[in-house]
C-alpha cells in the first residue's frame, strides 16, 4: 500500500517546488535590486546560487555534515540500493533529462532559413569550433597535470588526469564523472570521480560568471542591446499558418509535450539498441549523449510529419514553433537551477590548487579561442555565437543557451540553430577524443603520445575550419584580371560557383 503522506512520495515534487520557488525569488530580486537588474544575471542562475548558498549553510550547520538536498525528507527510497536516490542525485537526474528534452524541443522547431551552402558551412564550422575547443582544453589540461606530477609531485594525481578538463567543461558532470571514476578504478587517480565532478562544477561557474561579466562589458560598449521590457508580439509569433487549433479534443500544448516525450522515448530505445552488442562497457558513454541522439531523431520525425502533411494524411501542422521554444526554455531554466544547486563545495578539497589552475587556464584559453573564431567566421552574429559557444564549452549546453537568450531571446539569429545542428559534425570529429581519453591515463609515455596526437589533430582541424582564410590567395588567383568580367580583382559569379567554401563565414572572401 502507498502512503501518500510518506516523504518519499513528495520528495521529487518538493525538489521541483524548491527549484521553481527559487526562480520566482530570483526574478523578484532582479526586479527590486538595481545591481542585479543591471548585472544581467539570468534568473535561473541567480535561483541556483540562492539554493547553493542555502544548501551549503545547512551543510556546515548539521552534524554529521549534510547538504540541504540530502536531508532525509528529500530522499527517494524504494527498499533497494539501486532504486534509492538522494536529493542531489535527483538534481543530477533532472539536469540530465532536461538537457535531452530541451534539445529535442529546439530541434523540432522549423525554420524559414534554408540550409544554403553558407548555412551548412556555418553549422560545420560550429561543430569544428566545439571539437577544437575540446582539444585546447585537453592539451592545456594534460600539460598542467604533467607539471603537477613531474615537477610538484602532487600525490594521488596521474599525468593524464588533465584531459578530464575537456569533459568537465565541454560535456558536463556526467561524462566527467564517468571518466573520472574509470581513471580512479583502473589507473590510480585518487578520488577520480570527485575530480571530474569538481572540474564540471568549476566550469559551470566559469560559464555563468565569465559569461555574465562579458555580457555587461558588451552592453556598456554598446555592442549589444539587451531587452529589459517585454517585446510586443504578433499572432505570427505564436502560431504559424495552417496549424492545428489551440483547443480541441486535445490541447495543442499537450500535443507538443507528447511529441517531445515520444522522441525522447525513441532515444532511450535507440541507445539501448546501440549498447546491446557491446554490453555494459559503453553504456555510460552512449547514455551520456542522450541529447545528441534526441536531436538526431528530430530530423527523421520532422521529415515524416512533413511527408504526411504533403500527402494530406495530416491536414494541419502539428508542431508549433512558439510552444516548442517555450518547452525548451522551461527545460533549460530548470536544468540550470538544478545544476548549480547540485554543486557540493566540499569536493573542492581534493587537489584544490590543481583544479583552480585548470579552471582558470581552461576558461581563459577557451574564451580567447572562441572569441577569435567568432570574430573571423561568424561576423554577422559574432556576439550571439560567442556567448552560446562559450557558455556551452565551459559549462553545459544549458548555460550556453541561457547566455544566448540574454542577447537573442527570440532566437532570431542562426546561433541557436548552430548549437543544435552542430552536434552531428561535432560527434564525428570528436571520436578521436574518446580514443585519446582512453590512452592518456595508461602511463606517462602514453600521456605524452596522446598530447602529441591532440596537438596534431588540433592543427589539422583548424586548417579545415579556416580553409577560406588560409587558401584565400588561391581563390583570388582564379579571379579574372582587372577589367575582364569580374573587374577590380573580384571573383566572377561563375568562379564563385566553382568555389564551394570561398564565401563561408566571410563577407570579404
Amino acid at each position: 500500500m502507498i502512503s501518500f503522506s510518506a516523504s518519499s512520495v513528495w520528495a521529487f515534487l518538493l525538489i521541483l517546488i524548491f527549484l521553481a520557488v527559487s526562480i520566482l525569488i530570483a526574478s523578484a530580486l532582479k526586479r527590486f535590486i538595481p545591481f542585479l537588474r543591471k548585472a544581467l544575471i539570468p534568473s535561473s542562475v541567480l535561483g541556483g546560487i540562492i539554493l547553493l548558498i542555502v544548501s551549503t549553510v545547512v551543510y556546515f550547520c548539521t552534524d554529521p555534515h549534510t547538504y540541504f538536498f540530502n536531508l532525509s525528507f528529500l530522499q527517494i527510497a524504494s527498499g533497494t540500493e539501486e532504486g534509492s536516490y538522494t536529493g542531489i542525485q535527483i538534481l543530477e537526474l533532472i539536469t540530465y533529462h532536461c538537457l535531452g528534452l530541451g534539445f529535442i524541443a529546439m530541434g523540432m522547431r522549423s525554420s524559414d532559413r534554408k540550409f544554403t551552402k553558407k548555412r551548412t558551412g556555418e553549422v560545420l564550422n560550429t561543430g569544428l569550433t566545439t571539437v577544437n575547443s575540446y582539444l585546447v582544453q585537453a592539451i592545456l589540461g594534460i600539460v598542467i597535470t604533467i607539471m603537477a606530477v613531474e615537477i610538484f609531485n602532487v600525490t594521488g594525481l596521474i599525468d593524464g588526469a588533465g584531459i578530464l578538463l575537456c569533459f568537465g567543461f565541454g560535456q558536463g558532470t556526467g561524462q566527467a564523472m564517468n571518466y573520472g571514476n574509470n581513471y580512479e578504478q583502473n589507473y590510480g587517480l585518487a578520488g577520480g570521480g570527485n575530480f571530474g565532478l569538481t572540474i564540471a562544477a568549476l566550469g559551470f561557474l566559469v560559464a555563468c560568471i565569465g559569461g555574465v561579466i562579458y555580457v555587461n562589458i558588451l552592453k556598456r560598449r554598446g555592442k549589444i542591446k539587451v531587452t529589459t521590457k517585454e517585446e510586443a508580439n504578433t499572432l505570427a509569433d505564436y502560431e504559424g499558418s495552417d496549424e492545428i487549433p489551440i483547443v480541441s479534443s486535445l490541447d495543442k500544448f499537450t500535443v507538443q509535450i507528447a511529441i517531445v516525450l515520444a522522441i525522447y522515448g525513441l532515444s532511450y530505445l535507440l541507445m539501448w539498441a546501440v549498447c546491446l552488442p557491446f554490453g555494459d562497457s559503453v553504456k555510460s558513454t552512449v547514455f551520456g549523449f542522450n541529447f545528441l541522439v534526441g536531436v538526431i531523431l528530430t530530423i527523421p520525425v520532422k521529415a515524416v510529419l512533413n511527408k504526411l502533411q504533403s500527402k494530406k494524411v495530416i491536414k494541419k501542422k502539428v508542431v508549433n514553433n512558439f510552444m516548442m521554444g517555450r518547452i525548451s526554455g522551461f527545460m533549460f531554466d530548470i536544468m540550470i537551477v538544478a545544476g548549480i544547486a547540485a554543486i557540493q563545495l566540499d569536493l573542492l578539497a581534493d587537489y584544490w590548487a590543481v583544479l583552480l589552475i585548470l579552471a582558470a587556464v581552461g576558461g581563459v584559453a577557451t574564451f580567447f579561442y572562441i572569441y577569435f573564431v567568432c570574430r573571423v567566421l561568424f561576423k554577422e552574429y559574432r556576439y550571439e555565437q560567442f556567448l552560446g559557444m562559450f557558455g556551452m564549452l565551459t559549462g553545459t549546453a544549458s548555460s550556453g543557451m541561457i547566455l544566448l537568450r540574454e542577447v537573442d531571446g527570440s532566437y532570431r539569429t542562426p546561433a541557436s540553430e548552430n548549437m543544435v545542428f552542430m552536434n552531428v559534425p561535432a560527434i564525428i570529429f570528436a571520436i578521436p577524443m574518446l580514443v585519446l581519453a582512453s590512452m592518456a591515463p595508461q602511463s606517462a609515455t602514453m600521456c605524452y603520445i596522446s598530447l602529441a596526437i591532440a596537438v596534431a589533430y588540433f592543427v589539422i582541424l583548424n586548417i579545415v575550419m579556416f580553409r577560406s582564410k588560409i587558401f584565400r590567395k588561391r581563390y583570388a588567383s582564379l579571379s579574372p584580371p582587372e577589367g575582364e568580367g569580374g573587374g577590380g580583382g573580384e571573383l566572377s559569379e561563375a568562379a564563385v560557383e566553382t568555389l564551394p567554401d570561398a564565401a563561408e563565414g566571410d563577407e570579404s572572401s
